[in-house]
């Protein structure tokens, strides 16, 4: 008889190894992007038992045992049974999905998945948040702690859906008391991701109000699935930070990119971005802009004291992300064609915060001026 193939026989022999001891973890979101890879990262584990994978198509990790539905499906709970743990990322916070459609996909998503992860004996469902959650204010300390009053409020964009996520997590493991809580918070996630924050970094200018202080603090992928490991391997609990030792103060960041800042008054500033956005012109509310105006950096001390260490440094994350963004041109959350950027980047401070001149026309077209 011939011996099997190599490939079967590594995989049978993985199995082995692994099959006595570990948990299981079931990935939602599985098939595209952090789910994507965490899925990856866990099923080549040793660590652990076996991967159940959801998502609404089928993703590209053959070794994980995948479920192909809505992660609002009642019936994900009979899918979840023998699960151990639940890395919970189908959250949509795409800039260009609709507001309300977003928000209801994720609050019932949520709510769905922590009421299946209880009814299927799951002991404990991880959320993945944000640091935004924290709120950028003026008075935040430098850092914050992770036990910090969450200021943030609904008016930046996914900031309240991310609120919501956590308030069910702290409901659910009071109304299940058999079932632990973690919820993940990453500081400015870069590597394969849009966001307004990474947007910020594609405009001629980097935009700064006159007396605000930005300080960044950034998350590279690498380490944010690291650390959902470790949540997932039950080395961590409760609520923490993840992201770069420390901070980089916006001139910093301004040496290091080498883009030049513009600065406006913060009536200027604040007004243009809420005129465009009230409009349709830019996908950013004027709430998002509170980030790149105060500080809102956090200790990651739990994951420290657990034995994580970030990969990355904040001088890596940005090098990385200034080489992700090369060659797209974002001007007040805008993504614009090259002519439409060169112009911004002649232009004076006002009118490239309003993006361009044919901004402008639309604007003073659709108000009947």
């Amino acid at each position: 008889m011939s011996s099997p193939d190599p490939q079967v026989r590594g995989a049978r022999n993985h199995s082995t190894r692994s099959a006595a001891r570990g948990p299981v973890v079931a990935v939602t979101g599985a098939a595209t992007g952090i789910g994507a890879l965490l899925t990856r990262h866990l099923a080549d584990s040793e660590e652990v038992r076996q991967v159940i994978a959801i998502d609404e198509r089928r993703g590209e990790v053959a070794e994980a045992t995948w479920h192909v539905l809505d992660v609002r499906d009642p019936a994900i709970a009979e899918k979840l049974r023998g699960a151990d743990v639940v890395v919970h990322l189908a959250v949509d916070l795409d800039l260009e999905t609709d507001p309300a459609a977003r928000t209801a996909y994720n609050v019932r998503g949520t709510q769905t998945v922590l009421t299946a992860a209880a009814a299927a004996g799951v002991r404990r469902v991880v959320l993945c948040t944000s640091t935004m959650v924290y709120g950028a204010l003026p008075d935040n300390d430098i850092p914050l702690s992770e036990d910090a009053e969450l200021r943030a409020t609904a008016e930046a964009t996914g900031v309240g859906d991310l609120l919501e996520v956590e308030r069910l997590g702290r409901r659910g493991s009071r109304a299940h008391p058999g079932l632990n809580v973690t919820v993940v918070r990453p500081a400015v996630l870069v590597g394969g991701t849009d966001t307004a924050l990474t947007r910020y970094f594609e405009s001629p200018r980097l935009l700064v109000v006159a007396g605000s202080r930005p300080t960044w603090q950034f998350c590279h992928v690498e380490d944010l699935v690291s650390a959902l490991e470790y949540a997932a391997l039950e080395k961590v609990d409760g609520e923490f930070a993840v992201g770069c030792e420390g901070w980089l103060e916006q001139d910093e960041v301004e040496e290091l990119s080498g883009i030049r800042r513009m600065e406006l008054p913060s009536a200027v500033a604040l007004g243009a971005a809420a005129r465009l956005h009230r409009i349709g012109l830019t996908p950013s509310p004027a709430g998002d802009l509170a980030y790149t105006m105060h500080p809102w950096v956090v200790s990651v001390g739990r994951l420290h004291d657990a034995g994580w260490r970030p990969k990355w440094t904040n001088e890596e994350v940005l090098a990385a992300l200034l080489e992700e963004v090369q060659g797209r041109h974002t001007v007040a959350g805008r993504r614009l064609g090259r002519k439409d950027a060169t112009a911004a980047g002649a232009a004076g401070a006002t009118v490239a915060l309003l993006g361009t001149a044919a901004l402008v026309r639309q604007m003073r077209k659709r108000r009947g001026l």
